[in-house]
């Protein structure tokens, strides 16, 4: 008997968490064993002090006689327990939809089709990036810098972060209009990509901020790539919108401070502060600038406790 349309689809099992950093990701089941935990050596890492370092595993068994594969969850004697659709399980067969909560994360057993794949990626590409520059939310880019700050640290490796802020971007607004600061922020997102090399990451933080963080980038590396931002955006020729089209150019400049891991720290959260505290004094300093934190000293740093100029 020839199989059905729905038979012949290219299925395939995963899994998708339903909160935490990694919303809305598709992890896939391609292994015959996949382990769940908060360990770094683990096939699915869960960043949660209530998992385990093993906390639970999924294995593939096949049924020859039937041509069907059975997904087997199974607890690893963990502190916190394994449950599935709530219930606290040792063992337990995968159904399609089945919701599995191990710490604080729940996570959606799935059979995906290249269709589900493809909508499953859209959604994580949605939750992820700003929609106006496209560059990464700043959640996401702080679950990124987290994960970095971890290999970086194992591999006893440097990482640089920048901090950046466009100057006086209020007075586009008021100057140009609305439609005009949303552009702008746009273009200076693609300035910012242009500038950075692959792997590197950056973010919009929100309003007119923006973050970038440097794979392998010692302090002098963080600084020429800084100073490539800035140029740019300092050469660059902005749109201004009148009636809905580019009628004309403004132009604009940012300020940058750069932290370095793990010279600066080894904590993502204070690298951040850092950077912010080497970004102020670039605006106090005149802004349209580059700072280093290494190169703030104590009375400098106090300076940047009050809120930050425009």
């Amino acid at each position: 008997m020839p199989k059905s349309k729905r038979q012949t689809r290219d299925l395939r099992p995963a899994l998708i968490f339903l909160n935490g950093d990694l919303l809305a990701v598709p992890i896939p089941l391609e292994r015959a064993e996949v382990i769940l935990g908060r360990a770094l050596e683990t096939d699915v890492r869960i960043n949660d002090i209530g998992v385990s370092r093993r906390h639970a595993s999924i294995n593939a068994v096949a049924d020859r006689a039937n041509e069907t594969t059975d997904y087997v969850l199974t607890d690893l004697d963990s502190r916190s327990g394994t449950f599935v659709n709530g219930i606290k399980i040792t063992k337990e067969i995968l159904q399609n939809g089945d919701k599995i909560t191990i710490g604080k994360h729940i996570l959606r057993f799935e059979i995906l089709d290249e269709i589900d794949r493809e909508y499953h990626r859209q959604i994580r590409r949605l939750l992820s990036h700003d929609d106006l520059t496209g560059l990464l939310s700043s959640r996401s880019f702080f679950s990124e810098l987290r994960r970095e700050a971890e290999r970086a640290n194992r591999e006893k490796r440097q990482f640089c972060v920048l901090m950046m802020d466009v100057d006086y971007f209020k007075s586009v607004n008021d100057t140009y209009g609305h439609l005009t600061g949303s552009k702008t922020l746009e273009e200076i997102g693609s300035c910012i990509t242009q500038s950075l090399r692959s792997g590197d990451a950056a973010a919009r933080f929100g309003g007119e901020e923006f973050a970038a963080f440097l794979l392998n980038a010692e302090p002098a590396q963080g600084i020429v790539a800084a100073e490539r931002i800035r140029s740019s955006i300092e050469r660059n020729k902005f749109s201004v919108i009148r009636q809905g089209k580019p009628t004309e150019v403004h132009h604009i400049t940012i300020s940058i401070g750069v932290a370095v891991f793990p010279g600066d720290s080894k904590d993502p959260i204070e690298l951040i502060e850092m950077a912010d505290s080497a970004l102020y004094q670039a605006k106090r300093e005149g802004r349209n600038r580059v700072a280093v934190y290494t190169d703030l000293d104590a009375a400098e740093i106090q300076k940047t406790l009050p809120p930050r100029l425009d």
